[in-house]
Parts: C-alpha cells; sequence; structure tokens
C-alpha cells in the first residue's frame, strides 16, 4: 500500500478540480496526435494545446457590435460549470469527498446542461448565421440526449440502490457481476453513446469541422476571440474529460482510485486516471475515423438508438434479467 502523509479531504478535493483544469488540454493533445497518425498525418504537437491556450489569453477581445453582456458571460458562466462537476465525482479516491454529496449523476447532468446553455446564449447573442445556426442545432441534438441519461440514471440507480456517482461506483467495484449485468451493460453502453455525441466523435463530417453543412460546437465559437475563446476551448477539454470520468469511473472500470487519504495513492491515482481517459479517448477517435460521414440528420437516428439501449435496460431490469 502506498504511504505518505496523509492529505486534507478538501486538498484532494481541490486536486481532482486540478487534475481536471491542468491535464484536460494535455489529453486532448494526446488524442489528436493520435488521431492525426491514424490519418497519416503528422500531426499537432502533444502540447500544442497549451501554447493555443497561451496565445489567445495575450490577444484582444473582440464584442460583436450587436452582442451584449450575455455574450461575455457566458463562456465564464459555463467554465465555472466545468469546475463545479469534478467536486461531485469520482476523479481520484474511490471515497466521498466532502461535496460529494452535494449533487448526483441528474446534479451532474444539469449543470453540464447549464454550461451548453450559456454557451448556445452566447453564440445567439451576436445575431450572426453561423453562430445562431451552430447554437440551434446544439440545442435541438442537446435535447434528444436528455431522455437517454434520464433513463441511464433510472437504471443505474435501481441497479446500485443510490444515483450518488461515489457509491455507483463503489457497487461497481464490489462486484464484477454487478458490472456484468445486463441492465448494466445496456446502461453503460448507452452513455457511451451519449458521450461519443457529446464530444463530437459521432462520424458527421467532423468534430472540428468548419463547414456549413456539418459544423455544431465550431460555429458557436466563430464569433469569439481572445481570452473568451480560450475559456471556450479549454471548457470544451475540461467537458471532455469530465465526459470520460463518468464512464470510466462511474460506469465502466471503476478500478486504480485512490482507497486511502495518503498522499502516494492519490498522486499514483492521477496517471492511472489519465491513461484510462487517453485509451477513451483514442478508442473515440478510431470510431470517428473508421466510419463514412453520415448526414446531419442521422445524428436524431443515432441518438434513438442510444435512448432503445437506456429503454431495454430499464425492461430488463424489470423482467427479472438484470
Amino acid at each position: 500500500m502506498l504511504g505518505g502523509p496523509e492529505l486534507n479531504p478538501t486538498a484532494i478535493q481541490v486536486l481532482q478540480v486540478l487534475t481536471i483544469v491542468v491535464f484536460a488540454p494535455l489529453v486532448s493533445g494526446v488524442i489528436a496526435h493520435i488521431e492525426a497518425r491514424l490519418q497519416g498525418r503528422r500531426g499537432p504537437r502533444v502540447l500544442q494545446p497549451y501554447y493555443d491556450l497561451a496565445k489567445l489569453f495575450r490577444k484582444e477581445t473582440l464584442v460583436p457590435e450587436d452582442a451584449g453582456w450575455v455574450f461575455v458571460l457566458g463562456p465564464v458562466v459555463a467554465f465555472v460549470c466545468y469546475l463545479t462537476v469534478p467536486m461531485l465525482i469520482p476523479v481520484l479516491t474511490a471515497y466521498p469527498l466532502p461535496l460529494g454529496y452535494m449533487g448526483d449523476i441528474l446534479g451532474g447532468g444539469f449543470i453540464l446542461a447549464l454550461a451548453g446553455f450559456s454557451v448556445a446564449l452566447a453564440a445567439a447573442e451576436t445575431d450572426a448565421p453561423y453562430a445562431q445556426l451552430g447554437s440551434s442545432r446544439a440545442m435541438t441534438f442537446g435535447a434528444l440526449i436528455e431522455p437517454s441519461i434520464l433513463f441511464i440514471t433510472f437504471t443505474v440507480a435501481l441497479v446500485t440502490a443510490t444515483d450518488l456517482p461515489y457509491f455507483e461506483a463503489a457497487a461497481a467495484r464490489a462486484s464484477l457481476g454487478d458490472v456484468l449485468r445486463p441492465a448494466h451493460l445496456l446502461a453503460a453502453l448507452a452513455f457511451f453513446l451519449v458521450v461519443l455525441n457529446d464530444t463530437g466523435r459521432i462520424p458527421v463530417e467532423t468534430h472540428a469541422s468548419t463547414l456549413e453543412l456539418g459544423m455544431i460546437d465550431e460555429a458557436r465559437t466563430l464569433e469569439h476571440s481572445g481570452p473568451l475563446l480560450a475559456l471556450l476551448r479549454w471548457g470544451a477539454a475540461m467537458k471532455q474529460l469530465v465526459l470520460y470520468v463518468i464512464l470510466i469511473n462511474v460506469f465502466a472500470a471503476p478500478w486504480g482510485l485512490a482507497g486511502t487519504r495518503s498522499a502516494g495513492a492519490v498522486l499514483v491515482a492521477i496517471p492511472i486516471f489519465l491513461g484510462k481517459a487517453v485509451g477513451v479517448g483514442t478508442l473515440f477517435a478510431v470510431i470517428d475515423n473508421s466510419f463514412s460521414k453520415l448526414r446531419l440528420f442521422k445524428i436524431t437516428e443515432f441518438m434513438a438508438a442510444a435512448f432503445l439501449l437506456a429503454v431495454l435496460a430499464v425492461l430488463v431490469l424489470f423482467l427479472g434479467g438484470g
């Protein structure tokens, strides 16, 4: 067992947030580099997202003539939301931290939804056609995700008798049989599809596309510049890593977390988590680059598949096969 001095629970909670904040651009950079290799390109440097953020923070912020205070406040609110969610989920520890009891999976989902709404509202404030197009598409497809998340949460809560992320992960670690239950597997697969959509990895155009027919997330940030654009890009990387945390440490593989408050155990949990996150990101990159690009309206069919898996998980559970 790893030793060292015991850390204060509040310090560990701060360390969880710092892990997401500091390493989110790194995970994005590694995945972008791997994706470029899959496409036969040399690709950007692994640390390129840090250079991009530093350059954007040094630039001037330009506000469109028709935009108001919502345009400026939107990226800030979204960034604060992404800072809040890591306090509620098991990033590094297997035991709940002081604020881990303050929100369940649905609460974390509402906070992430508030972040997306803030970004979409800031984009719509500009009156720019492409920004409003991306905002409208993001809200439309986001509404299709919510029923799936509700059924996934309902299923996991029934299987583990709780909807708190720490206790859901503990129930999965306690018995491999719980992880392999059909209802849990179906719910995990449905959430996998949700994360695939939320991180822009559905093979519709490309996740970083600036083409009118396929762009969604990129369109919402077209009118932002300087520090505001930096907050949006940094926040997008943090959101991706937060979703990976929920997928890995709550649903799929809640192992490798620190079981004690010793500094050694907590610090070792950081590279273990980053390794799992890069593995999941690589899998998403392989999926994104292994299929022909779909038409935009196919996203509705994709999310319908996620919803049907979540509903099937509930049915299996109630029919006695869960």
